[in-house]
């Protein structure tokens, strides 16, 4: 479905007495002055393969890259086709409930005058920077690069979002797997794992075309709009170095979990083994006394029975004081 279509000249959205389906009376609006940076921003979401086709040949999109974009599930990537860009980012947000980093996709077509936006999934809305940009005329004359920042910014804030909340998470996890209490945490460890390596894999393949977009070496994109791409790049580098980081932590924290089990298990088994000796004792004593043998000492005694009770008992008391003072028990 279509959600927008708009042309923009001069900084400001244009009206225009047409239809959002009419491409072609949009895109002729766009060049019908001087302007350079005039320009057609048609977004899409989840479009059929008709709706799909109908934008391509409005627009002469590349049939690779507009099979590609109605597909989806495509790793970031920007490629040159013609006199166009196709440029794909992942969109992400989490599920703080679930532990789960949920992604979608944003497909970009880029020529000199337009800017297709085809996206899929619940996450990076674009609203936000359409409305940016409409509120931001000295960003919007830049024409099909300025919606390109745009939309990359929004998505690479919605990653350091999404960090921040796996952060949240991986502290929780440090100081359970820390805490005096027995803890199971390596489920909840595997399951963070998994989700950082889903952000991984749609941060750090956009950090080589976000340094294209930032060195001026892209044709379609304004070398005036780098010092923006610059500023993103910044915020992606950090959400990288944050999810590394978080990745070591997790390791640590399960490292650390599991020797933590390990000694769990050896204290339980030095109560169970001083336990088995405070047992023991007391058995051999009640097992000698009770052989019953005609000429064994202290049979006919009187006090035999107190004595024997006794005797067990101060060598049990004996052993666990023993085994206190040692931190056994």
């Amino acid at each position: 479905m279509i959600v927008d279509s708009a042309v923009y000249r001069g900084g400001h959205r244009v009206l225009v007495d047409c239809h959002s389906h009419d491409y072609a009376a949009l895109r002729a609006a766009a060049v019908a002055d001087d302007d350079e940076h005039a320009f057609v921003w048609v977004g899409l979401y989840q479009p059929s393969e008709m709706e799909l086709g109908e934008v391509a040949e409005a627009f002469g999109l590349h049939k690779l890259a507009v099979e590609d974009a109605f597909k989806a599930h495509q790793r970031p990537k920007l490629e040159q086709y013609d006199d166009s860009l196709f440029f794909t980012l992942k969109t992400l947000w989490y599920v703080d409930d679930d532990d789960a980093v949920e992604t979608g996709e944003i497909n970009m077509f880029v020529g000199d005058d337009f800017v297709v936006t085809v996206r899929h999934g619940r996450g990076g809305q674009l609203q936000s920077a359409r409305r940016y940009l409409e509120e931001s005329a000295h960003v919007l004359t830049h024409g099909p690069s300025a919606v390109v920042y745009a939309v990359c910014d929004v998505v690479v804030d919605a990653y350091l979002g999404v960090v921040e909340d796996l952060q949240v998470d991986v502290d929780e996890v440090e100081a359970s797997v820390f805490s005096t209490e027995r803890t199971r945490d390596s489920a909840r460890i595997y399951t963070l794992k998994r989700e950082i390596s889903e952000v991984r894999r749609a941060v750090l393949p956009l950090r080589e075309p976000m340094r294209r977009l930032s060195s001026g070496l892209v044709p379609q994109v304004d070398v005036q709009t780098a010092p923006f791409f610059r500023d993103v790049v910044s915020h992606l580098n950090q959400a990288a170095e944050v999810v590394d980081t978080l990745d070591t932590l997790l390791s640590s924290a399960f490292d650390a979990h599991l020797a933590a089990i390990s000694v769990q298990q050896n204290d339980d088994m030095r109560k169970i083994s001083a336990g088995a000796a405070i047992v023991v004792v007391p058995t051999l004593i009640a097992g000698v006394y009770g052989m019953n043998f005609t000429h064994m000492p202290e049979l006919e005694w009187r006090f035999g029975y107190a004595y024997a009770l006794g005797l067990m008992a101060a060598t049990s008391g004996l052993l666990l004081w023993f085994f206190k003072k040692s931190g056994w028990l």
